[in-house]
């Protein structure tokens, strides 16, 4: 891990390899990159954020969150090509329930609908079902996040259910989709897939 973060690379957050992507625990020159990326509009508004609410990102608010990701037990960068693209962690992990819910954010807009995020989310279920051993992953994703839900789908997940006006952006109330994904259902497809 590069120098600058105080949490040195642990069995929790493994590198874990796919054959365009890489989850890899963050370094300090993440933040540059990130910087760098900036702010998407579009990419803002599928986190929920509203047009005229998006800030710029700094050099110290990128640093803050990288050292926030570094000392999350479950949480990678996605890297395409040796260059940051993006995050993706579990949170909310229940070793007792085996389950975990999943969240996943690709910052680089030109990597957007290129399957790079539906393959970092194949790399981390390999993961999560596998050397952790979980049963379940939820997700939430806003009902207009049509790209998400269709890399969700692709990758096994299911509708559960919607939560009603969960989210106000851009001057209108908007759902939340739940979905989620089984063991058993990702390991029989992936089954099948090999």
């Amino acid at each position: 891990m590069g120098a600058g973060l105080k949490r040195e690379v642990s069995l929790s957050s493994p590198i874990l390899e796919g054959r365009n992507v890489r989850l890899r625990p963050p370094r300090t020159d993440d933040a540059d990159v990130r910087v760098a990326l900036g702010n998407s509009a579009e990419i803002g508004e599928m986190f929920g954020v509203s047009r005229g609410d998006l800030k710029p990102v700094t050099r110290e608010g990128a640093a803050r969150w990288l050292q926030w990701l570094a000392d999350h037990p479950h949480a990678w960068v996605i890297e395409i090509n040796g260059a940051f693209a993006g995050e993706i962690r579990l949170d909310n992990v229940n070793r007792q329930d085996r389950r975990a819910t999943m969240a996943i954010g690709i910052n680089n807009p030109a990597l957007l609908g290129k399957g790079f995020g539906t393959e970092a989310i194949t790399v981390l279920l390999h993961h999560a079902f596998g050397e952790m051993g979980l049963h379940r992953i939820g997700i939430r994703v806003l009902a207009y996040n049509k790209r998400a839900i269709r890399a969700y789908e692709k990758c096994g997940f299911v509708v559960e259910g919607r939560e009603r006006e969960t989210a106000y952006v851009n001057g209108s109330w908007h759902d939340d989709i739940m979905m989620g994904l089984l063991d058993r259902e990702f390991l029989s497809r992936d089954t099948i897939e090999s």
